[in-house]
């Protein structure tokens, strides 16, 4: 039996508004209403704390949203140019309910998406995420709930560095942060990535079939009516795409 794939791309969308479909969608999953998700999205400008309390760590947020939320970790920024991945998968059935190993293949994933652009990436215990030497390129930050995971890893693709200035990024005052494009020394392409990720991700996770939805950001919970799910070309999904502390 093929294990697949939903891939949800909703390209730029205000982080709450792609909050709201994150719910809805982890509401079906648990309920085993909907297959395990990856949903891609831009978000506008804006910080985000974790669980924890972390607006001391907001230095001059400015006329920048800072919101609260349900994942690890500590502030961190989201804004253009940063590929954010949200998956949505019931860890019971694809890693036993460890979520350290989970943690672990996300990492891996992005690892191997940067290595496809000559970079040399890893991970820097005890803190999460990927780095590059002491510069983070990209922060992760869970949730799970009922045994679906949700909210995810924030890529650092292109995006305007200084708005991390704003902010003790982590909570790490000591470390850089960085990005593919800073590192490569080339511009890169946020398809290119987008591409890079779903087969890294399919591939460190099982997955050989990729189905992608249409969800209009903000009121869906699905599928858009008009277009429905569509299976990437061929039904390999390597060969077609493939609680922390941030």
């Amino acid at each position: 039996m093929s294990k697949s794939l939903h891939v949800v791309d909703l390209r730029r969308l205000e982080y709450e508004a792609a909050l709201a479909v994150q719910h809805r969608i982890l509401e079906r999953r648990i309920r085993a209403a909907a297959d395990d998700c990856l949903i891609l999205v831009e978000h506008p400008h804006v910080f985000t704390t974790g669980r924890r309390d972390a607006r001391a760590h907001v230095l001059d947020a400015g006329g920048v949203p800072v919101l609260a939320t349900s994942r690890g970790g500590d502030v961190t920024y989201h804004g253009p140019g940063q590929l954010v991945v949200y998956p949505i998968i019931d860890l019971e059935s694809r890693l036993r309910g460890a979520v350290h190993r989970y943690l672990a293949a996300l990492e891996q994933a992005i690892i191997e998406v940067l290595a496809s652009f000559g970079l040399d990436a890893g991970r820097r215990p005890p803190w999460t995420g990927v780095w590059i030497d002491t510069r983070k390129i990209c922060a992760i930050g869970i949730a799970v709930k009922r045994g679906v995971t949700y909210h995810g890893a924030a890529l650092n693709v292109a995006p305007d560095l200084d708005y991390f200035r704003r902010i003790v990024p982590c909570g790490l005052d000591w470390a850089e942060v960085t990005s593919i494009e800073r590192e490569a020394r080339r511009a890169v392409s946020m398809d290119e990535v987008k591409t890079l990720l779903v087969r890294s991700f399919c591939r460190n996770f099982g997955y050989d079939e990729v189905v992608r939805d249409g969800i209009r950001g903000g009121d869906s919970d699905g599928p858009d009516e008009d277009t429905g799910p569509r299976k990437a070309p061929g039904t390999d999904a390597a060969a077609t795409s493939g609680t922390s502390r941030r």
